[in-house]
């Protein structure tokens, strides 16, 4: 995707504060209270504004005027992130164009962090977990940073993936960055084959479960999640809230993971600008759920 930035006036953001609502459905299934942050309000649908329209503002203060981003979802050149950010970064080499990067930059980090100070401003007290997905690790890198700037390090974070884009579980599990053959879940806005090595470092700085569920448990609660909160949200966020929905929390307290009993749980509702009632369908009919 390619654009011109044209300027911004000083001092607003390009996202909004988003609502923070108590799901008395999801508390239900999960026995504690659950809070959904919605991002999936945000103007462009997505956390993402957040982390990239911080870039775009200190960029432009630079004199930037035209930006190049990669998308999870590219018809133009391919069906790879990693592909499409190939691209993106031969088209920045033109002059006076940066490239946007989706998840892998300080700035990007710094401006997703804005989503914590939120939260402990409608909160007060820190939730008793952070339920999140994880794609690239650009939304685990800037909670993790808000996590610090607010000092509620100690809460731990619940990073979900599906079986087929968990480039972040295969990183742990190997012990470095590992990059996935391809992308074969549906969730294709988790689609970075290789996480941010930000990601990994995370580790050292909070407690980090990661978890992987199947596509299938994924578009189940994108389904259960439509029927109870009437949103209608990706693949991406079926993952997270997949923990509430598969029992995951329930199994990760009793295994002694996350310590019982959980006071609330806070779900990142990442986006639904993706996804269409015939979209939900296909998904469902591939997986052999209708």
């Amino acid at each position: 995707m390619e654009g011109s930035l044209v300027g911004c006036a000083k001092g607003e953001h390009f996202h909004v504060v988003t609502p923070l609502l108590e799901s008395w459905a999801l508390s239900q299934v999960a026995g504690t209270t659950v809070f959904l942050k919605c991002e999936n309000v945000q103007p462009a649908g997505s956390f993402k504004i957040r982390g990239i329209g911080h870039f775009c503002q200190e960029m432009a203060k630079r004199g930037c005027r035209h930006l190049v981003c990669s998308s999870g979802d590219p018809t133009l050149f391919c069906f790879v992130w990693d592909e499409a950010n190939l691209r993106a970064q031969e088209l920045a080499k033109r002059d006076g164009w940066v490239n946007v990067p989706p998840f892998d930059h300080p700035l990007i980090w710094e401006g997703h962090a804005s989503l914590v100070w939120e939260l402990k401003a409608a909160l007060g007290t820190p939730p008793g977990a952070l339920v999140l997905a994880v794609g690239g690790g650009g939304l685990l890198a800037g909670v993790v940073a808000g996590l610090v700037e607010v000092g509620w390090q100690h809460v731990p974070i619940v990073a979900m993936e599906t079986r087929g884009a968990h480039c972040f579980n295969a990183a742990i599990e190997a012990g470095r960055l590992i990059t996935l053959p391809g992308i074969t879940s549906v969730a294709k806005s988790l689609g970075a084959k290789t996480v941010a090595a930000r990601a990994l470092a995370c580790m050292q700085e909070c407690e980090i479960l990661s978890e992987v569920v199947e596509d299938s448990e994924a578009v189940s609660a994108m389904q259960r999640f439509l029927d109870d909160e009437r949103m209608l949200v990706e693949p991406a966020c079926g993952a997270a809230l997949a923990a509430i929905y598969s029992g995951l929390l329930g199994r990760l307290q009793t295994e002694g993971r996350l310590r019982p009993p959980l006071t609330s749980v806070v779900v990142i509702v990442c986006g639904g600008n993706n996804i269409d009632s015939q979209e939900l369908q296909a998904l469902k009919t591939q997986l052999g759920q209708n």
